[in-house]
């Protein structure tokens, strides 16, 4: 299994990479939508059209910080979520997203 990775602060940019992770036929998602994550229902129509496991990562956790941040548009369509443990949220995020290739 390949990891690629791609920053942006560009939401028309994410939504792009999102289709082009489609058109791949990537073995998963992971995403880290920062305040998007609140808001974005571009973004969320984007992972929607995914079919493979999508995991949402957050270092901080959403639930512990104001309360606009308690919500999360994409909460609906992705596998999970894994916030709170820092950096180490991303390997949580991957181990989620690995177990659940090995399922398919």
């Amino acid at each position: 299994m390949l990891a690629e990775s791609f920053q942006t602060n560009s939401e028309a940019a994410m939504c792009e990479r999102i289709h082009h992770a489609f058109e791949e036929h990537q073995d998963a998602v992971l995403i880290n939508a920062g305040a998007w994550t609140h808001y974005s229902y571009g973004i969320r129509d984007a992972l929607a059209i995914l079919t493979c496991p999508v995991v949402e990562v957050h270092m901080s956790n959403i639930h512990a910080r104001e309360p606009f941040r308690h919500r999360s548009v994409f909460a609906d369509i992705v596998k999970g979520q894994i916030c709170g443990f820092g950096v180490q949220s991303y390997v949580l995020a991957l181990r989620a997203a690995a177990s659940e290739i090995v399922q398919v």
